[in-house]
C-alpha cells in the first residue's frame, strides 16, 4: 500500500524558516514523480511544488518560488520541503502528494 507521512509542521513566526519531510513507501520513490500541496481552512487545495525523482528539477508555485526549495534523498525514500521567509499566507496543511495519494499532512502556522 502507498503510505505518504508528511511531518516537521509547526507554528512559526512571519519571515522563519521550516523543513517539511515526507516518508514515502508502497511504490518505487525513485521513479516517481512527487508534489507538495497545501490546503488553508475554507480555501481550495493549492499546488506548491513538483519534483520528477529521476530528474531532481523541482517546480513551484509563483507564490513561493524563491523562498521554498523541494528535495528529495532518493536512498531514504524522503521528499523535504525548506520554507524560508514564510508570512501568514503560508498558513496551511501541507500534504506530500503521490499520483492520488496525499497521506496525512502536517500544518504549518505562521503567526506572531
Amino acid at each position: 500500500d502507498v503510505q505518504l507521512q508528511a511531518s516537521g509542521g509547526g507554528l512559526v513566526q512571519p519571515g522563519g524558516s521550516l523543513r517539511l519531510s515526507c516518508a514515502a513507501s508502497g511504490f518505487t520513490f525513485g521513479t516517481s514523480t512527487m508534489s507538495w500541496v497545501r490546503q488553508a481552512p475554507g480555501k481550495r487545495r493549492e499546488w506548491v511544488s513538483t519534483i520528477v525523482i529521476s530528474d531532481d528539477l523541482p517546480t513551484y508555485a509563483n507564490s513561493v518560488k524563491g523562498r521554498f526549495t523541494t528535495s528529495r534523498d532518493i536512498a531514504k525514500n524522503t521528499l523535504s520541503l525548506q520554507m524560508n521567509a514564510l508570512n501568514s499566507e503560508d498558513t496551511a496543511m501541507y500534504y506530500c502528494q503521490y499520483r492520488t495519494w496525499r497521506g496525512q499532512g502536517t500544518q504549518v502556522t505562521v503567526s506572531s
